[in-house]
């Protein structure tokens, strides 16, 4: 339906608002959804990592999706989320596996993502479109593909090439040559 090799049958998604634009990630991808934790920034990082937060005792990175779509920094406002995602969910098993790291090198693979708001969880029964070929490449790299809606466009992610984005892929070898 999605890609070859993707499992036949509807895409359940968690759907989020980001600079008035509805995305979404496979609800298989979402851990859980929460209130903005308070962030503690990192220095020498990417723009995109916004910094770490502790979620029941682990050290969690936090992206900025807006800034890895080429936006602004997200502001976190009174609506704003955190969209967890677990590298070993169900559709992210095989990167985990083999041996793509997450952001700051986290292979064990849990990120959170900064959204605007929280919307509704979709089922979607067709396939996906392609991307526009007007988004420039490394921002249609991060997408699954966009789906009509009788809402509008929602643009699908890809959980995976988001986590491994090439900023966060550069901090992850910068942290792996560190530790050599």
């Amino acid at each position: 339906m999605v890609s070859p090799g993707a499992p036949e049958g509807p895409l359940r998604l968690v759907c989020f608002e980001l600079r008035a634009q509805e995305l979404a990630l496979p609800i298989a991808d979402v851990r859980e959804t929460l209130p903005v934790p308070p962030i503690t920034r990192v220095f020498l990082v990417p723009g995109c990592l916004a910094g770490v937060f502790s979620l029941r005792g682990d050290i969690v990175p936090v992206i900025d999706l807006g800034i890895l779509l080429g936006l602004p920094p997200t502001a976190v406002g009174d609506d704003s989320k955190i969209v967890v995602v677990d590298l070993h969910s169900a559709t992210l098993r095989v990167a985990a596996r083999s041996g793509r790291a997450g952001p700051c090198g986290h292979d064990a693979g849990v990120a959170g993502i900064v959204v605007d708001r929280l919307r509704d969880l979709r089922t979607i029964e067709q396939a996906l479109d392609p991307p526009p070929s007007s988004l420039a490449a490394e921002i249609a790299s991060l997408m699954l593909g966009v789906v009509a809606t009788p809402t509008g466009s929602v643009r699908v992610l890809d959980a995976r090439a988001v986590l491994t984005a090439p900023p966060l892929r550069a901090l992850a070898h910068a942290d792996e040559s560190r530790m050599s």
